[in-house]
């Protein structure tokens, strides 16, 4: 999949997806790691985060959004799947055109120039037996039907938009009622759409799930036939060996999100038991604590060394650069739309330079830094050129005039 272009100027690599991003998060970077940030779990991070969604409007969500992609076109990235789960108004009344903020996220993509999978999410409530946090009246729809309705009428409006896709995302086990999971998993499957979930992320979400459904939330998918070659479980970080071997069963994807995980202290997944079950992998930028997808792709191995204390612990190089590529574009709907796109990387870049032609997988795996981007194509158009992309000044400037607007400079 790398391969040296004529000149021997260039390492030139496929398209490379981040399966898993909520782009507003960008905001966010560096302003929860304080002690005095109140930001010890996942749990106290969320509020914080909950914060910066609250006063999110189109026009905020399109500067922080573009920006964020941007800086992954920036550093390598041509396609992202975006988990999109601020709907409405900040009392949680639509807006009048009812998909302003999915546009918005969309039109941030396509303004950059990279290809988007708007992953509509249903969210219908705080948890089992628990009330709505007031920000989340933003995420929650009055009928499930009107979150699928908006599905189809977002496929709908960019039928004709080569570089857009739209998918069905359940929120969580926790977010979601089973009848409804049934039924935005039994539309995705009817309309051949991505299904992307968050799953065993936090060892709270596991229990919650025992105590509603007398399942974890994996073993509730597997018993509702709700696995399949279309799903992607996003985290998938505690999960026991049998499933595992569901995900496997299936063809499942597990999306992991190191850098994220990491900065919340989620936990590691046991990337071995996935690999040897014959699960699949893509990986996500998530939060955007970072985006790097060198750094992202590579924590996938490193950080399952750690948890094993043992080293090649779970995917080679190759099967790291298809989990961004090939597999990655698959997990959002691209199947086989890598190759259209290319990456090319400074092969003088310090990282790079005097990389063994034999090994050349390895030494963009483990040695790539998103300082080696020179080119990045997707459909063909030119998107970074020399490193740098035509309009970077305007999305900067637009990024930090809606940091102010958020009261977050």
């Amino acid at each position: 999949m790398v391969r040296v272009s004529p000149d021997g100027e260039f390492l030139c690599l496929p398209g490379i997806a981040t399966a898993h991003s909520h782009a507003f998060q960008r905001a966010l970077r560096g302003r929860t790691e304080r002690p005095d940030s109140a930001s010890g779990s996942f749990w106290s991070w969320r509020a914080l985060m909950y914060d910066v969604a609250s006063r999110l409007d189109p026009d905020t969500m399109f500067a922080v959004a573009r920006y964020a992609f941007f800086e992954l076109a920036r550093s390598g990235v041509t396609a992202v799947g975006e988990f999109h789960y601020v709907h409405h108004g900040p009392a949680g009344v639509p807006y009048a055109e009812r998909t302003a903020l999915a546009d918005a996220v969309i039109e941030a993509a396509l303004d950059v120039g990279i290809r988007i999978t708007l992953l509509r999410v249903v969210y219908e409530r705080g948890g089992h037996g628990q009330a709505l946090d007031p920000v989340q009246r933003r995420f929650v729809d009055a009928a499930h039907e009107h979150a699928l309705e908006d599905v189809d009428q977002l496929r709908a409006k960019y039928r004709d938009a080569p570089l857009v896709r739209v998918g069905v995302a359940p929120h969580s086990v926790r977010a979601v009622t089973l009848p409804s999971l049934r039924s935005a998993a039994a539309h995705a499957r009817r309309e051949g759409l991505p299904l992307h979930m968050h799953v065993a992320e936090q060892r709270r979400e596991l229990d919650e799930c025992v105590a509603e459904h007398g399942l974890t939330p994996v073993a509730l998918l597997a018993a509702e036939g709700i696995l399949d070659d279309r799903f992607v479980g996003v985290h998938a970080t505690h999960l026991t060996q049998a499933e595992a071997e569901a995900f496997g069963r299936a063809g499942a994807y597990a999306c992991i999100c190191r850098t994220t995980e990491r900065d919340l202290g989620d936990g590691a997944p046991d990337i071995r038991a996935l690999r040897d079950a014959g699960a699949r992998f893509c990986v996500g930028v998530d939060s955007h604590a970072s985006s790097d997808p060198f750094e992202e792709l590579r924590a996938v191995e490193l950080d399952e060394r750690t948890r094993t204390e043992s080293r090649l612990a779970g995917l080679d190089a190759g099967a790291l650069l298809s989990a961004a590529a090939a597999d990655g574009y698959a997990s959002i709907g691209w199947a086989g739309a890598a190759d259209e796109d290319e990456v090319r990387l400074r092969a003088d870049d310090p990282a790079l330079v005097g990389a063994s032609p034999s090994m050349l997988h390895e030494a963009v795996i483990f040695g790539a830094t998103p300082r080696a981007v020179a080119e990045v194509r997707v459909g063909g158009r030119l998107v970074i050129d020399g490193g740098q992309h035509p309009r970077e000044s305007v999305f900067r400037d637009a990024y930090l005039a809606a940091l102010t607007k958020l009261a977050l400079r």
